[in-house]
């Protein structure tokens, strides 16, 4: 596991969203996992990368959507 820590807008970058929805996605838990560190916000590049691996898709529609075939890949 990378232990390689992004400030927000380094991890915004990154997986290709502004720092203002990853800000956004902490208060509502639907982003990628972060540590706090005595007040300052971090991302490890090993969760943002597992993140980005929770969103591949293999069909538009979720009833169609193989994610196994798309873990796989």
């Amino acid at each position: 596991m990378s232990s390689k820590k992004l400030k927000t807008n380094e991890a915004a970058a990154f997986i290709g969203k502004s720092a203002s929805w990853l800000n956004k996605s902490r208060m509502n838990g639907n982003g990628p996992v972060y540590l706090k560190i005595d007040g300052s916000v971090r991302y490890l590049l090993a969760d943002l990368e597992a993140f980005l691996a929770g969103k591949r898709r293999t069909a538009v529609y979720d009833f169609a959507n193989d994610n196994d075939r798309a873990r796989a890949a």
